[in-house]
């Protein structure tokens, strides 16, 4: 069985290690846990993963935030991958810095990376896994929050963070979206 792991963020130097860049970190994360290599493809670059007898194919858009469903759907097509079998990745300033959450399904949150996709494919019945990265900036601050850099504090928490949602990742293709939910959304 297959499975799309998407973590959304922008490609180029000058997004490199900035907070909107969540999605992209946790799948550079598993890469490297499980030392594989992402190579440039079709609108993004991808990697395979294999993992107790399951495939998951790695994807980091290469389409920008903003425009994401294209990528996303133009790999669940190529794969042939259900969408329930879909994983988004995305950094979220709603939620407090380092806290997960999982859901089935749901709203854009105001994210334009899954309001493309929920635009893209005419639904937002699939899987997103929301990296906190906070919401610490002054009003009308937003875009440079997300756009701006990992604080040296933030930095130092990353890896575990990180850990934490490859864990989930896996869960969710070998267990199922229940339990990697339950195990995401623990207190």
């Amino acid at each position: 069985m297959s499975f799309l792991i998407a973590g959304l963020g922008n490609i180029g130097s000058e997004y490199a290690d900035t907070r909107h860049n969540a999605g992209f970190y946790v799948l550079d994360t598993l890469a490297r846990l499980s030392n594989i290599a992402f190579i440039s493809s079709r609108y993004g670059y991808i990697a395979e993963y294999k993992y107790k007898g399951k495939r998951f194919l790695l994807l980091k858009p290469s389409t920008y935030m903003n425009l994401s469903g294209k990528a996303v759907n133009y790999w669940l097509n190529a794969e042939k991958i259900d969408q329930e079998n879909m994983l988004v990745v995305v950094d979220d300033i709603a939620l407090q810095f380092g806290s997960l959450r999982m859901r089935k399904q749901g709203s854009d949150g105001g994210h334009n990376g899954l309001k493309d996709i929920i635009l893209t494919l005419g639904n937002s019945d699939f899987p997103r896994l929301r990296i906190g990265i906070g919401g610490d900036f002054p009003k009308g601050g937003q875009i440079d929050y997300v756009l701006g850099k990992w604080t040296d504090q933030e930095i130092k928490s990353l890896p575990g963070i990180a850990d934490k949602a490859v864990e989930v990742i896996k869960l969710f293709g070998t267990e199922g979206v229940e339990k990697a939910m339950n195990y995401c959304n623990a207190k």
